[in-house]
């Protein structure tokens, strides 16, 4: 029976090609749902897709342990209950530490602590943060790995006062003094990100008659010029998050670099929620990616590429609140994409003449290979695929062959795995075979074969 295959999932085709000088994206990988994958089968997504960073909202045990040795880095986080008892004792994020991040690294590649999220949105969680960001540090300290993970904290976008236009941006007065500054100051000392969670669809849906909907997804559109310095901003989303280095710079804080730690649209809402739909979301999310890998930053800092995660990995079926809550997925619980984004960064030639979806690729120098943890029926029937109706070049693994030696199922699926990943010119979703198969960036290395790459 043929192997049943995750299509070609375009947004996160992109996520392999991050470094310094092109931006960065990741995804949030919310759990609010009862019918989830394993966070075993989850890994393995990630991997067939290209994803190599994503941001947690705990510090739960067994995504930790799944993540294990994945390569994938992982922002976690102290729940916003815990920050009264992080922020009054120093022994509690000592064990904090110990139990929560010690446990699972260096083999689980923790890069950040989000301590707390969207703490001003509930002011009684307000005066614990600072307290609570200096203890985790100072646990980092002690125990020596503040140099390899950065504390934050996301802030939403209501902690400004104003922003608009984006060279107006500011705090609000009353968190500036006991909340901001401080705050500002570690992340300074510490060389960390502001965390931000930027949703232009929120701006959009609340005033549709006064902003324009290709502005907000990235579309072709007239842009907007910012009275104050004279910018022109073609997105709501770069509007936004200068508005944010506006307020920095406002209190001093010019230095501060800022990550986007959550930002989506959602493919289904309420009749009232303007915006709401798969065509839009697509057009967001694809624009976004799309502009983060320039490598450009902002109007007003320009040389600072966007960091940024995309909100979220999948439909949460249990998220409170409107119905938009629980319909920001990339994906559905079940593996399969909700929307395709049809653009490429690194192909310009149209496939199979279809001049409307170009496939995109992973970039450089990768191969395919089989996934040892699952079943020996799995990798059977995967490899059967491939070297029948996949059309993959299985030659080399036949008695006598160059490729045939070492003689193991998983050797002989990795070398036909990769004949099909190359014959398909690497692109997104055919290193996948229902989780048999994933992605790496090191030449497979099985007795003297040696695997094609693709030209």
């Amino acid at each position: 029976m043929a192997v049943s295959f995750l299509p070609c999932f375009l947004i996160l085709s992109l996520f392999s090609a991050i470094d310094a000088h092109s931006g960065m994206i990741g995804v949030n990988y919310g759990r609010i749902a009862n019918n989830l994958p394993s966070p075993e089968k989850v890994v393995n997504l990630l991997k067939s897709q290209g994803i190599n960073r994503i941001k947690i909202f705990d510090t739960d045990k067994n995504v930790l342990t799944a993540l294990a040795n994945s390569r994938i880095k992982v922002i976690v986080a102290l729940p916003n209950e815990l920050l009264s008892s992080a922020a009054s004792h120093q022994s509690f994020a000592d064990n904090w530490i110990k139990t929560h991040i010690m446990s699972y690294f260096p083999a689980t590649e923790i890069e950040a602590i989000a301590v707390g999220n969207e703490v001003f949105v509930d002011p009684k969680n307000t005066p614990y943060l600072v307290s609570a960001m200096k203890n985790i540090h100072t646990s980092l300290v002690k125990y020596n790995l503040d140099k390899a993970i950065k504390i934050s904290s996301p802030i939403a976008l209501s902690a400004l006062a104003n922003s608009y236009p984006p060279s107006s941006g500011s705090f609000k007065p009353d968190l500036i003094e006991p909340v901001i500054k401080p705050m500002l100051a570690l992340l300074q000392q510490t060389s960390s990100f502001l965390m931000v969670n930027a949703y232009p669809f929120f701006a959009y849906a609340a005033n549709a008659d006064k902003i324009s909907l290709d502005y907000a997804l990235f579309k072709q559109n007239a842009g907007n010029i910012d009275s104050g310095t004279g910018l022109k901003y073609n997105s709501l989303f770069d509007a936004q998050i200068d508005a944010v280095y506006a307020a920095l710079s406002a209190v001093g804080f010019n230095g501060v670099k800022v990550m986007v730690t959550e930002t989506g649209w959602p493919s289904v809402g309420d009749e009232n929620e303007i915006g709401a739909s798969e065509s839009n979301a697509a057009a967001y999310n694809g624009g976004l990616v799309k502009r983060v890998l320039t490598g450009k930053g902002t109007p007003l800092r320009p040389k600072e590429p966007l960091n940024v995660y995309l909100f979220a990995l999948f439909n949460e079926n249990q998220k409170p609140g409107p119905t938009s809550e629980r319909n920001y997925g990339l994906f559905y619980p079940n593996e399969g994409r909700v929307y395709d984004v049809p653009f490429s960064r690194v192909r310009s030639t149209p496939v199979n003449g279809n001049r409307d979806h170009v496939p995109v690729t992973h970039e450089g120098h990768t191969w395919c290979v089989s996934n040892g943890e699952v079943a020996k029926e799995k990798l059977q029937e995967a490899l059967d695929y491939a070297c029948g109706e996949g059309g993959a070049d299985c030659r080399p693994i036949q008695p006598g062959a160059t490729c045939y030696h070492p003689e193991s199922l998983e050797a002989h699926a990795s070398y036909a795995f990769n004949s099909y990943y190359q014959k398909n010119s690497r692109r997104v979703g055919t290193c996948y075979f229902g989780g048999a198969a994933h992605v790496v960036t090191q030449p497979p290395r099985y007795g003297k074969c040696e695997f094609p790459t693709g030209h």
